[in-house]
């Protein structure tokens, strides 16, 4: 379970822990960070409205409302001589591989992940704007084709160097391709253009004997069965009100295949519902995604938003089994802990 920065310093205020603890307080399972791009636009946090910072890929992200968004691409008009001279910050790899050591250091018994996203297009439209890298989808096909490359060489070296370097569970990876409705692209544009390099991130993970995640937001039924076939085990954030996601369905038609991670609405009944429909919704979903016994991992369909009720988080919890009280006894424990270390 992930929140916004902003809903996890409301729950470290009210368990009175660090934020960096409240994860573990509220009993999750898995615990991951990000070593590529995602690091830049959630792993920076800023306090004040229009506070920005330009990204070692340099693109500038400047905090709106509650959320980190781009102001500026770097290749945004660039000619496609300029667009092939970019060149990816290797020189930073080692900063970004760091990011994983807290995670290690607290790992518990936890299951632990390694996030190298965005690993293509999602990648490259942040460095050339949305509005050319569909262009470039249409008619700069040679060069698209060795950017994309270049996106999934960049994941996939930081991919390698994390097997290698860290005991991780599974490894992630995000590519956001869909919209609300469909896919941004047609499906056989996608398994053109875009499958090719992705499968080459998901070997890194398939050939060490890794489970592999693949994050996308959005409407993207029609792709699942290549997602499959490359070797993607997890599928998250099953955004459970776009066409063709509903949860039950999936399950049906792909549980053979995929653990499910996700599916808990976020834009609908987690912020905006009521308690007891927090719970009715929890249970359904829990029910119906471990029909057989299992494949399935509660979560919410993206970040917790702010604007959400504490009620409604602890409702969704306590669904899963793990109460309120136990909630705070454990962040109870944390301060206890942290009190006996400080004495001399």
């Amino acid at each position: 379970m992930w929140f916004h920065p902003s809903t996890t310093r409301r729950l470290a205020a009210l368990l009175e822990i660090p934020a960096d603890r409240v994860a573990e307080a509220m009993g999750n399972d898995v615990r991951q960070t990000w070593v590529n791009n995602n690091y830049a636009m959630e792993g920076v946090v800023h306090e004040h409205e229009g506070d920005s910072h330009v990204d070692f890929w340099g693109v500038r992200w400047v905090k709106r409302g509650e959320f980190n968004q781009i102001d500026a691409f770097p290749l945004a008009g660039a000619s496609p001589e300029e667009v092939l001279a970019y060149r990816f910050p290797a020189q930073h790899a080692e900063f970004l591989l760091e990011r994983m050591l807290p995670v290690l250091e607290r790992r518990g018994d936890s299951f632990v992940g390694v996030d190298v996203s965005p690993c293509v297009f999602e990648m490259y439209w942040r460095l050339r704007g949305m509005e050319d890298a569909i262009l470039d989808l249409a008619v700069h096909h040679e060069m698209i084709d060795t950017m994309f490359a270049r996106c999934a060489d960049f994941s996939v070296m930081l991919s390698v160097a994390a097997c290698e370097r860290f005991d991780v569970d599974w490894l992630w990876l995000g590519d956001d391709v869909a919209g609300q409705q469909a896919l941004i692209m047609s499906p056989d544009l996608w398994r053109e253009q875009i499958k090719p390099h992705l499968r080459r991130v998901a070997d890194v993970g398939t050939r060490r004997g890794l489970p592999v995640a693949y994050h996308c937001c959005g409407a993207l039924r029609d792709i699942i069965p290549d997602l499959i076939e490359i070797g993607v085990s997890i599928l998250n954030p099953v955004q459970c009100n776009c066409p063709g996601m509903e949860p039950l369905s999936l399950k049906r038609e792909f549980g053979r295949q995929l653990t499910f991670m996700g599916g808990v609405d976020t834009q609908g009944v987690l912020p905006n519902g009521t308690e007891a429909e927090v719970r009715q919704a929890t249970a359904r979903l829990i029910e119906g995604m471990t029909s057989d016994g299992g494949g399935y991992i509660l979560a919410a369909s993206h970040t917790i938003p702010p604007e959400t009720p504490d009620e409604n988080i602890f409702a969704m919890y306590d669904v899963a089994g793990i109460t309120r009280e136990e909630i705070f006894d454990r962040a109870a424990a944390m301060r206890r802990d942290a009190g006996a270390s400080a004495r001399p």
